[in-house]
């Protein structure tokens, strides 16, 4: 009988399930990438498993989920983590290991540990933030400032997201009637392509002039806001050349975009308070300006008035010195004529006798002639008067010293005068000045 030197490809198959089942006769927990997620319609789910480094797979494998299994294990997932199970998350799984001689070694999952998933998260996170420090990403955004009044407003987020609407409706309904320009920048706000979704978004929006970029997202589950700690998307905001602001999850949460941001809020409403308090801010601002305007006018108008007021009584204590000194003067003339026709009286009654006829005659005549001087004097004394002057129609003008003025000289377009009249005073600005000088042609400027 002809002895064989090979075996056939079924008993090799079937020694090496002997030996896959001695090798591994229980379950394990393995740590793997989902690379491919795919539940069929029967209830079965398959997926593959597989281990990189470098950026390279250096190990993979298929694996199931059968449908007894698959509902619970899903649902515990999202429960602990608030993630679906899904291609692109590293996790804990627990396994057993089959082989078949038609598809090779598989994989059968039958338990996965959630806190390993969002223990790898957090991980992931930390060393993305020493990196970002260590290359100086941290403060970058924190030298660029916000203009006095942000009007221009790119907002990055999802147009369908609660969170947009609460934002508009706080900040353009706003009581005071202030007015933004807004423009929505829509991406992806969870999942494994979020981050590349809002690089772009972000990128596109750098194109035009805005005051600032806002990245917008509400609430969610610690697992849907991780892409909010990718290193790529924190390193894209860093280096923008615009204030981005942030409004990511809850009060609780801190994202990696939120700590490279300019500045960071943790609602919609927030965000939107963050603006109206800088136009607040500029309206209390006017506010103490046009107090402030308002009070040193007054203050201005007040002193102005004084001014007025003692160059007014400046005006008229000259006036009535000016009249009493003529009184006096019309005072003392009086005496010293009835002085003087007192004395030539006296000599002319000592001549009486001598010449009767004589002195009678020239008495009367001189009488006369001294009368009618002291009537001529009397009449240039009463038309010297300024009272009687002004009565006339005539006025006396001041210049912005408060001195008379007797000549047009000392007056130049657009200096202020005072005129006095019999009842009362102004003042005048000069528009335009005429001397027999200047334009003896010009004789009624009025």
């Amino acid at each position: 009988m002809e002895v064989r030197d090979y075996m056939d490809l079924l008993e090799l198959q079937l020694r090496i399930k002997e030996g896959v089942a001695d090798a591994f006769p229980g379950k394990y927990w393995v740590k793997a990438e989902i690379t491919s997620w795919n539940p069929r319609g029967n209830g079965h789910c398959y997926l593959t498993l597989s281990q990189s480094r470098g950026g390279k797979a250096i190990a993979e494998s298929r694996a199931m989920i059968w449908k007894w299994h698959y509902p619970t294990l899903a649902q515990f997932f999202r429960q602990q983590t608030g993630e679906d199970l899904r291609a692109g998350i590293t996790v804990l799984v627990r396994v057993q290991v089959s082989y078949s001689e038609l598809y090779g070694i598989s994989l059968f999952v039958d338990d996965i540990n959630p806190a390993f998933t969002l223990g790898e998260k957090a991980l992931e996170r930390k060393r993305a933030i020493e990196k970002l420090t260590s290359g100086g990403y941290m403060e970058l955004q924190k030298e660029l400032v916000l203009p006095e009044i942000p009007y221009r407003l790119a907002l990055i987020t999802s147009s369908t997201a609660a969170g947009y609407q609460d934002f508009r409706r706080h900040l353009l309904d706003n009581p005071e009637g202030y007015v933004f320009s807004l423009e929505l920048f829509e991406a992806l706000m969870q999942g494994e392509q979020a981050p590349g979704s809002i690089i772009a978004a972000l990128l596109e929006a750098q194109e035009k002039a805005f005051d600032a970029i806002l990245i917008l997202r509400g609430g969610g589950s610690e697992l849907d806001l991780s892409c909010f700690d990718d290193f790529e998307l924190a390193v894209a905001i860093a280096t923008c050349p615009v204030p981005v602001v942030t409004a990511i999850g809850h009060d609780k949460d801190v994202h990696i975009a939120d700590m490279v941001a300019s500045d960071a809020v943790k609602t919609p409403t927030a965000l939107a308070d963050l603006f109206l308090g800088a136009y607040r801010a500029q309206d209390e601002r006017l506010d103490r300006l046009h107090q402030r305007v308002g009070s040193a006018a007054e203050r201005l108008l007040g002193r102005t008035e004084l001014a007025l007021k003692t160059a007014e009584a400046h005006l008229q204590r000259a006036i009535q010195r000016r009249l009493s000194a003529l009184e006096m003067l019309l005072q003392r003339s009086i005496g010293h004529i009835s002085r003087s026709l007192t004395q030539k009286y006296s000599d002319v009654a000592r001549l009486k006798d001598q010449a009767a006829h004589r002195l009678q005659f020239a008495a009367t005549s001189r009488v006369s002639q001294e009368i009618s001087a002291l009537a001529l004097r009397e009449a240039r004394i009463k038309s010297t008067d300024p009272r009687n002057i002004l009565a006339l129609g005539y006025v006396l003008v001041t210049g912005k010293d408060n001195k008379v003025l007797k000549t047009v000289e000392k007056v130049g377009v657009g200096d202020r005068i005072g005129v006095r009249f019999a009842d009362g005073s102004l003042t005048a600005k000069v528009d335009e000045v005429y001397s027999e000088k200047i334009d003896n042609q010009k004789v009624n400027i009025a």
